[in-house]
């Protein structure tokens, strides 16, 4: 059985970033994110194949990022307080060692008030396509320099870069970090 997220509309109800905080905290069996509308979004778990994937894509970006040194990658755990007001959970996100260590030990105990630098999106057979696309839109407002929406049901990767207009590749492809993650690559085969 497939279960989609649950999205509640809360327009007459408004979360300060505190008591969302607590309501993750006091709710931690569950995932939770925030749309910039104030909608509560409330996540159904991955099956196994996503999350194999999804472990892979840290791994893969984790390495490199232990090789260079030049930032912190963090996992779809991470709940990132986005300038736009939304609150988002990227399946994987990267932020440059510089801009992390400014913020304060407690913005990076809480949710980091911070858009990361980069971020991946793996399509899981519960996502909706046309989301995704949003959420996707909502870390490119927020400041996000480069993305990658991987879906695995059309056999593609939609490619975001900041001000700039969406690319999409078929798979198997090879992915450059680009001007962002400098000498990242990642091949993507048959997902």
């Amino acid at each position: 059985m497939v279960i989609s997220p649950l999205t509640l509309n809360l327009d007459t109800v408004h979360l300060t970033d505190e008591q969302f905080y607590q309501l993750c905290q006091n709710n931690q069996e569950l995932k939770f994110e925030r749309t910039i509308k104030g909608k509560l979004i409330i996540m159904s778990p991955v099956g196994g194949e996503s999350g194999n994937r999804e472990a892979d894509l840290i791994i893969d970006l984790g390495i490199w990022n232990r090789q260079t040194g030049l930032g912190y990658t963090f996992s779809s755990s991470t709940i990132f307080k986005l300038p736009n007001g939304g609150d988002r959970s990227p399946d994987a996100a990267w932020i440059q060692k510089q801009r992390w260590e400014a913020l304060t030990p407690e913005q990076r105990r809480k949710f980091p008030p911070i858009a990361p630098d980069f971020v991946i999106e793996l399509r899981s057979v519960t996502d909706d396509l046309e989301p995704l696309r949003q959420k996707m839109q909502e870390y490119m407002n927020a400041g996000v320099q480069l993305a990658w929406l991987i879906n695995p049901q059309q056999q593609q990767v939609e490619i975001y870069r900041l001000g700039q207009e969406v690319e999409v590749r078929n798979l198997p492809t090879e992915l450059s970090g680009e001007n962002v993650l400098l000498g990242f690559n990642l091949h993507l085969s048959n997902y």
